[in-house]
This record gives structure tokens, C-alpha cells and sequence, in this order.
């Protein structure tokens, strides 16, 4: 028999001000939710005209991006560049040291630009690892319907229902699937055992967990679902006024120690006070940050 998942806790992801003028819904890697491996932060960004996330360094971490609305702009110092729009994903792997610049498109009717930012810890063998980028476009993402077509499934990363995602997309093993339920339907989404999991809802209300378990939470909740059990169950109440839509994303906790400064996630604090040292003298990693600009921070500089 399938166990289905207890919830640990579900709160409310506040809202605060990060980068040059954004605005972020932060969840994971707030008081609220640390040590939750191997995932670091969680942040909804709504970043409107002018603002955005300029030059900076990572290391030691992967991040994915998805953009819900919009289109977001990147560029690092090893020369990658492009552009992630509405549905696409980019994945991030900082391995020994990146600096990047991420800012949004300037849309002309002023509106801002939405999406989810995953920061993922890399397994400590590969921190030095070299840097990468991939980008999975919205095209490209396998899809499902269930429950007669009121479950819609987007298969980023992992499997449901039989359906397999394009492919494995962190150094790191993460699941990540977009749940939309019209009322009235319902769906069990299986996880690998022992991964830690959480759903972060994007737009209406939906009910999480069985019996006695049941929660029933609305925008910009994260639900966060204990270790024990092999499926989490969903459902949206059948005189709901509008569909339940988010993210469930599953990953393998890592057996190492955590310590983070900012950008800079190693397992040692000696290690961090190195990386700070590596970035600052433009070594072991950060040679190619020495006057490096990007062209899309540029618009930021006034």
C-alpha cells in the first residue's frame, strides 16, 4: 500500500526586497525553513522595469530558474548568454566560482517579471567543479493529464504517471513538477523514498495530505512534507472558484554540513573564508572575474 505523506508545517512566504529594486517571496532559507537538504533557498521574484539582480558571484551551489511570467535575461563571465521566457527553466551549476548578471526584459506596459528561483546544494566531491549553464525550454517539458483532464502535469524534472521528464537536469537529483487542478479533481503524485519534498503554491487554494492530515492552503504557501511515505496526495474542492496551481519539488538530502556566506556555500568555514579570498584576488575559479562587466548589468548603473 502507498503511504501518503504527513505535513511537517505550511506558512506563508513573506515578502522582501533582494537584488537592485526586486521584490522576492522567500521561503526556504528563512527562519521559518533552514537545514531542509539539499535545498538552500526558495524565492517567487517579481522584478518590475529597472530592477534586477546585477552583476554577483555563486559557488558552491546549482540554482534553476522558471519563469512564470515575462522573460528574464542572463549572461556570465565565461560567455554564456540568453534569455528564459515564460514556461522555459534555466539551470545553473556554480561549481567552483561564476559571476553572472540576471535582469529582467523591460515589457513595455511596464508589468513585472515572475518566477521561482531553487538554489540546490552541490554533493561537497563536486564544489570544485567547472561551471555550467542548461536551459530546458517550456516546448521541450514532457506534460500529463489525469483525473479526466482535470490534473495538469508538467514533468520538468522526474517522472508521474508514467511519463518521464527529458532529463536530468542538477548534479544533484531533484523532482520538479507544475500541478495545476481544476475543482473537483484530485491527484496522488508518487516520490522517491526518503527525499525531502515541498509544495509551493503559486495561485488558488489546495488541499494537501488525508483524513485527519488534510491542509488547505492558498498563495504563496510552502507546504512542507515530512521524509516518511511514498506519494503525496492533492485535491482542490469541487466548489473552488478558481484552480490550484504549484510547484512540487522532491530532491536527495545531502550527509554534509552546510555553511553558507551569501553566494558562497561550502561545508567547512574555512572553506568559505577561502572562496571570499579566491573571489576578492580573482583565484581558484575567479580568474575570469577580473574586470569583467556584463552588457545587461550596465542598464543598473545610473
Amino acid at each position: 500500500m502507498a503511504v501518503s505523506r504527513a505535513i511537517r508545517k505550511a506558512f506563508l512566504a513573506i515578502e522582501q526586497s533582494e537584488g537592485a529594486g526586486a521584490r522576492v517571496r522567500r521561503s526556504i532559507g528563512t527562519p521559518q525553513l533552514r537545514n531542509f537538504s539539499p535545498f538552500l533557498m526558495l524565492d517567487h521574484f517579481s522584478v518590475k522595469p529597472g530592477a534586477g539582480f546585477p552583476d554577483h558571484p555563486h559557488s558552491g551551489q546549482e540554482t534553476i530558474t522558471y519563469v512564470l511570467e515575462g522573460a528574464v535575461d542572463h549572461e556570465d563571465f565565461v560567455g554564456n548568454k540568453g534569455t528564459i521566457e515564460v514556461g522555459d527553466l534555466q539551470f545553473m551549476t556554480a561549481g567552483k566560482g561564476i559571476m553572472h548578471a540576471e535582469m529582467p526584459r523591460q515589457n513595455p506596459d511596464g508589468s513585472p517579471n515572475v518566477g521561482m528561483q531553487l538554489w540546490v546544494d552541490l554533493p561537497e566531491k563536486l564544489k570544485k567543479c567547472e561551471p555550467r549553464y542548461r536551459d530546458l525550454k517550456a516546448s521541450e517539458i514532457p506534460n500529463i493529464d489525469v483525473d479526466d483532464g482535470k490534473v495538469h502535469i508538467k514533468i520538468i524534472s522526474g517522472q508521474s504517471h508514467g511519463v518521464d521528464s527529458v532529463q536530468e537536469l542538477a548534479y544533484t537529483p531533484v523532482w520538479w513538477l507544475d500541478i495545476e487542478i481544476k475543482p473537483g479533481g484530485k491527484v496522488k503524485q508518487s516520490l522517491p523514498d526518503g527525499w525531502n519534498a515541498f509544495a509551493y503554491t503559486l495561485s488558488g487554494s489546495t488541499t494537501f495530505g488525508e483524513g485527519a492530515e488534510k491542509t488547505t492552503v492558498g498563495q504563496y504557501h510552502n507546504v512542507v512534507f515530512e521524509q516518511k511515505g511514498d506519494e503525496v496526495y492533492a485535491e482542490v474542492p469541487a466548489d473552488a472558484k478558481e484552480n490550484g496551481h504549484f510547484i512540487l519539488v522532491a530532491g536527495l538530502p545531502l550527509d554534509q554540513k552546510v555553511v553558507q556566506y551569501g553566494p558562497f556555500v561550502l561545508t567547512s568555514q574555512e572553506e568559505v573564508y577561502q572562496k571570499i579570498m579566491d573571489y576578492q584576488a580573482h583565484t581558484n575559479g575567479f580568474e575570469r572575474a577580473r574586470g569583467w562587466r556584463s552588457e545587461i548589468g550596465k542598464s543598473m548603473v545610473h
